[in-house]
């Protein structure tokens, strides 16, 4: 992964989210200011497993620009190797291995973030996968499941296979989303492995991802929720590590941005039905319209009808004022982002 790194600035990554991340949401990302790669969904992996069709055109169909890594999660470790080889085989820049997902469901099935409760075992999956995979091989990880307290060992095992990258969510898997980042052990896995180390978590503006490197040396960050909520969040990061004047979004340019993003998903939907499309939309716009005045998320979360989904949108965002930088404070969603500034 190092090779893949810009010349002169952090590198910036698009996060990982199941159904999020997907075709559609790459093309209207890129049209604002791509990241310098993507991550796919991950892919669901055991013995019965095919590589799903939807996921696999992110990575087939992607007319972006950028690479694109093909994420796994699992715990069968013979479907993990048919799968990478699979996936190796496509265009790809890398296979990265997912053990950071929080959601119980997965945790029960000890894969994602469930494997970090047995650390003997991801020794024994990377040592495997690392000679199964020729090309780049990367993991995804939290810094525990219960805390940090293994997150040395852990790091020993990821340092003791080679790995090429390593993307940390500085939360364990029981924090979920629902505390502040914890940048310090970031900063133990840059002093500590010998390949590129990315930031996690809670980056929602400019401010909020420099901080995060200030504090961590890291050598790049990769954004979720925030590049939901704001599209131009790697516009206007480069436009920050270049010195350069960066993007003020308007609520305009957000209604944009929505009808976009509802256009493009209807094109990716195998069967178009309207409302349903509108509930669809929404856990999107759960992010999109979080922290905004005047009633808009409120409103929106009660819209049946494309025709409601949008005579509300334009009433609320129709207007060239600006939109603000980053969340309330006092966010769930985003939650404990204004400890990176002020820790």
């Amino acid at each position: 992964m190092r090779d893949m790194l810009p010349p002169g600035r952090p590198a910036l990554v698009l996060a990982p989210m199941q159904d999020v991340t997907d075709l559609a949401f790459m093309r209207v990302i890129a049209r604002r200011g791509a990241p310098d790669c993507f991550v796919t969904e991950y892919f669901r992996v055991h013995p019965d497993s095919v590589p799903a069709a939807h996921i696999l055109r992110s990575i087939t169909e992607n007319r972006t620009g950028r690479p694109v890594f093909a994420q796994m999660i699992g715990s069968d470790l013979p479907s993990l190797v048919r799968t990478a080889r699979q996936l190796a085989a496509l265009p790809v820049a890398g296979i990265d291995l997912n053990l950071g997902c929080p959601a119980p469901i997965v945790c029960r099935k000890n894969a994602g973030g469930g494997l970090l409760r047995e650390p003997g075992e991801i020794d024994r999956l990377l040592g495997t996968l690392r000679k199964a995979v020729a090309g780049r091989f990367t993991v995804k990880t939290r810094i525990g499941y219960h805390d940090g307290d293994d997150f040395p060992r852990l790091l020993g095992i990821f340092r003791g296979h080679g790995l090429d990258g390593l993307t940390i969510h500085a939360r364990s898997v029981k924090d979920l989303y629902q505390t502040p980042v914890r940048p310090q052990w970031v900063r133990m896995a840059v002093e500590t492995m010998a390949c590129p180390v990315i930031a996690n978590g809670n980056v929602v503006d400019v401010a909020t991802g420099r901080a995060y490197l200030r504090h961590t040396g890291a050598a790049g960050l990769m954004v979720g929720r925030g590049a939901i909520r704001n599209p131009w969040i790697f516009a206007q990061l480069t436009a920050a590590f270049d010195g350069a004047a960066a993007p003020v979004p308007t609520h305009r340019d957000l209604l944009e941005y929505i009808t976009e993003l509802y256009d493009e998903v209807a094109r990716e939907t195998k069967r178009f039905l309207p409302n349903a499309h509108v509930q669809r939309m929404k856990r999107h716009l759960a992010y999109i319209t979080h922290g905004l005045a005047g009633g808009f998320e409120f409103e929106l979360r009660r819209a049946k009808t494309p025709e409601e989904f949008f005579a509300i949108c334009r009433r609320h965002l129709d207007d060239a004022s600006p939109l603000p930088d980053c969340p309330p404070g006092d966010s769930k969603l985003f939650c404990g982002f204004g400890e990176l500034l002020a820790s």
